[in-house]
């Protein structure tokens, strides 16, 4: 924090003179309280050890302007939190008692505070510059000023996320219990025929603007109604395609996970295979074929056991029953293709045990491979995180040009689903986001374990030494971090200069470095002899 020494020095110099020529004390007021009114907030202190209270402490009933830009972290019932750092989920940032899980508990415990007195409605991850504001105490401000950016319902609305030169577009989603037949306050979606329609609208609408090649949808009611009639709006909103789904045999009032697909630019090998351990229909993998480089790719739509005390060893065994069938699937003489995306609601952070089932065997997080520490899908007590993951294998993974949620529901004040409003946007169609991947598919790539980002280069440097370069920019910060392959952090400090030495494990094994620059993250598996 830094409070502007030009203003200060400038009304003790200005005290001095009046003294001199004895300028009435009144007078000397109403002259130097217009310059103390304002206080300028710069925060250059790291997130671990920045906090509200030490910034707004001494200014309370004064205005203060922060001349960095505020995020909105929550906005539950129009009551906006802000604060200079996204508020996620500790275990979405790194393993308990990690540097990474510290920080956001850190962050979400003390760096977060009310900012009352705004007009219109604000989304999480909406950016306010420059904002002024008067103190009313260490954890809120009334909001005098300001200009909002980025994350609003228009920029959504213009274009889906920044996903690279793909053909195919995958789209994973939680539809949030999506049924037609079993209606009524005993079922798990809506309470009437009514209110499923004003579901309905909000999905059809998503589900158009997103347009993928395939869906896995997930929460979506037993049976063939429900889908049956996402496929027809899809088709309807898109004439041009030829969405199409599986007949199910099953009719009950439960949840499942399901495909539809554009029969015009995939085509599934057979039928799903449905992987039942702990809870049946909700994973399942499938095979599909793009027409146009008769390229294939196995895809896989996982619904996990939900996150309730004591269910994650159950987890566990989902995703491993999941890695098994794979295993066993990618051998069949009419798949024979071992190119694996894995995607779904798997109801657990990216630092718990079931991913690390999956990083262990070497499949890359598709959220932390894009985004780093900045990727989520889902808020829950106004925390950022994602459990609707995609993960690939390495050979599937330069085939993939892009990953993104689309934060058209996680960001949203819960007001504004189909029960609570008569919003009939595709704006909080559901509590998750919808996960997107684009594909090139082709299979003549190799996997790199060391891409660029922008100039950032990592190389070994002497025997037990790896070189960071480039990494680095004045006013930017970036940082590594090394962790076993079953996901264990080893290390993680910040990048402070250009050409930066780190000292690798003196344990024999293969590590897994991440470089969090601009925004992107760099990885590369490393072996320790």
């Amino acid at each position: 924090m830094h409070i502007c020494k030009i203003i200060r020095n400038f009304v003790a110099d200005l005290i001095l003179y009046t003294m001199r020529i004895r300028i009435p004390a009144l007078a000397l007021l109403f002259i130097a309280l217009p310059l103390l009114a304002e206080v300028h907030i710069t925060i250059n202190e790291p997130a671990a050890t920045w906090t509200a209270q030490k910034a707004l402490g001494n200014y309370i009933g004064q205005t203060v302007i922060f001349d960095v830009p505020l995020v909105v972290c929550s906005n539950e019932n129009g009551n906006i939190k802000v604060s200079p750092w996204r508020a996620f989920q500790p275990q979405s940032q790194g393993f308990i008692g990690s540097d990474g899980y510290t920080t956001a508990a850190h962050i979400n415990n003390t760096c977060r505070f009310s900012l009352t007195g705004l007009s219109g409605y604000h989304r999480c991850g909406e950016k306010i510059y420059g904002l002024k504001a008067r103190v009313n105490s260490t954890n809120s401000l009334a909001f005098i000023e300001g200009e909002w950016r980025g994350n609003t319902r228009a920029d959504l609305e213009a274009a889906l996320p920044e996903l690279g030169d793909y053909r195919l577009l995958v789209c994973a989603m939680n539809l949030e219990n999506y049924f037609v037949r079993n209606l009524g306050p005993s079922y798990l979606g809506p309470d009437s025929y009514a209110e499923h329609q004003k579901q309905r609208t909000k999905v059809r609408k998503a589900l158009a603007q997103i347009n993928a090649d395939i869906f896995g949808l997930v929460e979506l009611e037993e049976g063939d109604d429900a889908v049956e009639e996402i496929v027809n709006d899809l088709n309807n909103a898109h004439p041009e395609r030829n969405y199409k789904f599986f007949r199910d045999p099953s009719s009950g009032s439960n949840q499942k996970s399901d495909y539809v697909y554009d029969a015009n630019t995939v085509e599934p090998i057979g039928f799903p295979v449905e992987i039942n351990t702990e809870l049946v229909n909700r994973k399942k993998m499938l095979c599909f074929r793009e027409k146009a480089t008769g390229e294939k790719f196995i895809y896989s739509i996982n619904h996990f056991k939900a996150m309730n005390t004591g269910d994650e060893a159950r987890r566990v065994r989902e995703a491993t029953a999941v890695m098994d069938i794979y295993k066993s699937y990618r051998s069949n003489p009419s798949v024979h293709d071992k190119d694996a995306l894995f995607m779904g609601d798997l109801n657990c952070y990216a630092f718990t045990d079931p991913i690390a089932v999956f990083t262990k065997h070497d499949m890359i997080d598709l959220h932390r491979a894009h985004h780093a520490d900045s990727s989520y899908s889902y808020m829950y007590s106004s925390l950022a995180s994602y459990i609707d993951h995609a993960l690939c294998n390495e050979t599937m993974y330069p085939q993939i040009t892009g990953m993104a949620g689309y934060h058209i529901n996680s960001d949203e004040d819960d007001r504004y689903n189909y029960e609570r409003s008569s919003d009939n946007t595709m704006f909080r169609c559901s509590d998750h986001d919808p996960v997107l991947v684009g594909l090139k598919l082709d299979s003549t790539l190799i996997y790199d374990p060391s891409p660029q980002i922008n100039s950032a280069e990592v190389f070994r440097g002497n025997a037990n030494q790896l070189v960071i370069r480039n990494a680095h920019s004045d006013g930017q910060q970036s940082y590594y971090a090394i962790y076993t392959v079953n996901g264990w952090l080893v290390e993680r400090k910040e990048i402070e200069s250009a050409y930066y030495e780190v000292n690798l494990p003196s344990t024999p094994g293969t590590y897994i470095v991440y470089i969090y620059y601009d925004g992107q993250a760099y990885q590369r598996r490393l072996i320790v002899r």
